[in-house]
């Protein structure tokens, strides 16, 4: 692990990051570099779940909300599985490679996550299995990354989801917001691969500045700006995860009727926290407007131009000039909504004007 490092900082003991580096002293410096040029950050904490057998592709599109029938080798995306009322249960990032689809997800969802597919597998030709021993994830940020990964004699995707296989195992993939490339090693090779990056050009750094361009991208994190009542139309999940033309699923049914006719009770935006009180607000602290509370905070961090921010789930109805509060307690703060993050609005429902249009 990266944490013997020189200069490595281990996260606080309440940390969603454990066993990584949290920082290499300057967090700071760590972020401005990424956004200027390239830094790699150690997320091996993450888990993986290696999907061999060839009834992979069709299996995992009859059970999760991606159309995986149609990923060819050495691609990659996003799925979600969703319970009966359509409340997402699990996110995993995916890569189709060399007759194996390969999930990597929180590490605590490893376990139920496989347990779920197993119980799934009946007479499918498929063999999931927990492959967090086999490889670990780095990922390589900055618009240099491109640059610094071929220093270290590695071919960079160029576009999001690709994916490509590197040498001596694992594979590279592309991701967007923020733009990065994902290496998933052996994991026994992991502090070679560090090594190997960083003499290459790489800035180490922490699980902090991962998480401040993370936010600063609007990409949910489940667990953190997720809770159990979170559909895939409030976290921008719709399109990258959830595809809208694929047959039966389940959960379907509330991603179709949402899409077609009604509105996501809750969206997910981003905040600005009064920075005076030096105060960030764990996940799942209550955000409140005049006395009531109208969303939840997900992920908080100190990002190095935005100052304090972070992703929020707050009720559609909440104006977003509102004055709010986020937080409980003694960790109370002021909070604003900034206005880019709002997402545009699509108008009529196809569902709704169908209707209107019927009714005349």
């Amino acid at each position: 692990m990266t944490l013997g490092q020189p200069g490595a900082i281990a996260p606080p003991e309440d940390s969603a990051d454990p066993g990584v580096p949290w920082h290499f002293g300057d967090p700071l410096a760590e972020q401005r570099t990424a956004a200027r040029s390239a830094v790699v950050v150690d997320r091996s904490h993450r888990g993986v779940i290696a999907v061999p057998g060839e009834d992979r592709l069709t299996w995992l599109h009859s059970l999760t909300s991606q159309h995986m029938t149609e990923l060819g080798d050495g691609t990659g995306t996003e799925l979600l599985v969703l319970d009966v009322q359509g409340r997402v249960e699990h996110h995993a990032v995916v890569a189709e490679l060399d007759g194996t689809v390969w999930l990597d997800t929180e590490r605590e969802r490893v376990a139920p996550l496989l347990d779920y597919l197993t119980k799934m597998v009946f007479w499918s030709k498929v063999e999931p299995r927990d492959a967090t021993d086999e490889l670990a994830v780095l990922t390589v940020l900055g618009p240099t990354a491109t640059d610094v990964l071929g220093a270290a004699g590695v071919t960079a995707p160029t576009t999001p989801g690709e994916v490509l296989a590197l040498p001596g195992g694992g594979f590279a993939r592309r991701m967007s917001a923020p733009d990065s490339v994902d290496l998933l090693v052996p994991r026994a090779e992991l502090d070679a691969w560090w090594t190997r990056l960083t003499d290459a050009g790489a800035r180490p750094a922490g699980s902090w500045t991962y998480e401040a361009l993370r936010v600063e991208s609007l990409r949910p994190r489940l667990g953190m700006d997720t809770d159990e009542r979170t559909i895939p139309h409030e976290v921008a999940w719709i399109g990258r995860a959830v595809h809208l033309e694929k047959g039966c699923y389940r959960g379907q049914e509330t991603v179709a009727r949402v899409h077609n006719l009604g509105k996501p009770p809750r969206r997910m935006l981003l905040l600005h926290l009064d920075g005076s009180q030096e105060v960030l607000p764990p996940p799942g602290s209550p955000v409140t407007a005049g006395g009531k509370v109208v969303g939840r905070v997900g992920t908080a961090v100190l990002h190095h131009e935005l100052g304090p921010i972070a992703l929020a789930l707050l009720k559609r109805s909440v104006p977003v000039e509102s004055e709010l509060t986020a937080g409980e307690g003694e960790d109370v703060v002021s909070a604003a909504v900034d206005p880019d993050s709002v997402p545009p609005d699509t108008g009529e429902q196809p569902g709704r004007a169908a209707l209107r249009r019927l009714r005349g």
